[in-house]
């Protein structure tokens, strides 16, 4: 009998070793692109694809941090973000396109400022170097003849530069921002508008990614994460209501006030992964890593080739 008993013991956990589901923490910020992963989490879809994820809000300038430290394995950033925390150092590695930013990332400004090369000498609020808002400040400056060089920056987040532009911070003449602070700017005009948005410069593009030796470790859980964020845009057609709700509780927005932000970006399916990385990946890519280079936000340019896996998105 105390064979019987011990067999059906070991039986018992080893069952619940093969069914024990696998840790991961994710980096990433309340920016409306990346809330599919919130939905994947509070909706029970990590779960189902054999993973226990927790989902860690850390302000971009710090992911890469984290990530050093071993505090999160994965994380959501912009596709250039990718390259300066490989040039500075921290390995990652990109496996799948979150969103693309059509009008969710822009530059507001002063009502007396009329267009970009206005601010040559004025102050802009922008988060630290490294970041997105800071990027699409240099990338839109670029575009117009101008540099980094040419305005004081000062660094703000960017739901505290939606702020300071609200409350009519006199030293303030332009604020990098994006959803849901954006339309918080949009709702009052008499503060400031939006001089420019990813619909004039198409530049703000997220992927989600691993450490290399998390994707080598566990190739399962990171097909599940994939697996489970094109499960999380299913249900967002199949229930939009439902899922606007979850989405937006988690960035303190009504369902309906969500809803009206993530009309400003396209989340990505598995179709346009796989389009994306065919090519425009790694055509944005290289002359994005030439602006972060020329602005020197980086001091060499990392191995591009090695930027992205694409086994997850077949």
């Amino acid at each position: 009998m105390k064979k019987i008993a011990l067999a059906l013991s070991f039986c018992a956990l080893s069952a619940s070793a093969i069914a024990q589901e696998t840790k991961v923490a994710i980096g990433m910020s309340g920016w409306t692109g990346f809330a599919p992963l919130t939905l994947a989490k509070e909706a029970g879809l990590f779960k189902k694809h054999g993973l226990d994820v927790t989902i860690k809000k850390i302000p971009q300038k710090d992911r890469h941090l984290a990530i050093a430290s071993g505090d999160i394995q994965c994380a959501a950033t912009t596709v250039e973000t990718w390259i300066g925390w490989n040039a500075a150092g921290v390995t990652t590695t990109q496996i799948f396109q979150l969103d693309k930013s059509f009008g969710a990332d822009g530059m507001v400004v002063k009502p007396n400022i009329g267009k970009i090369t206005d601010l040559k000498g004025k102050t802009v609020a922008a988060s630290a170097p490294g970041t997105a808002p800071y990027f699409a400040l240099a990338w839109m400056l670029k575009k117009n003849g101008m540099s980094l060089k040419d305005v004081k920056i000062v660094n703000l987040e960017p739901q505290a530069a939606a702020n300071a532009m609200i409350a009519g911070n006199s030293d303030i003449d332009a604020a990098m921002t994006y959803e849901p602070f954006l339309s918080s700017v949009r709702a009052k005009p008499e503060a400031g508008k939006i001089i420019a948005t990813t619909l004039d410069y198409p530049m703000v593009m997220d992927t989600f990614g691993c450490t290399p030796k998390f994707l080598a470790d566990n190739s399962k859980a990171a097909q599940g994460l994939a697996n489970a964020y094109f499960d999380a845009l299913e249900m967002i057609k199949a229930e939009p209501k439902k899922s606007f709700e979850i989405m937006g509780a988690d960035v303190k927005q009504t369902g309906e006030a969500f809803e009206k932000s993530q009309a400003f970006l396209r989340w990505q399916d598995r179709a346009a992964n796989q389009k994306f990385f065919a090519g425009e990946h790694a055509a944005f890519s290289k002359e994005a890593a030439d602006l972060l280079l020329e602005a020197g936000i980086i001091k060499s340019i990392p191995d591009l080739t090695k930027l992205a896996d694409t086994r997850f998105i077949k």
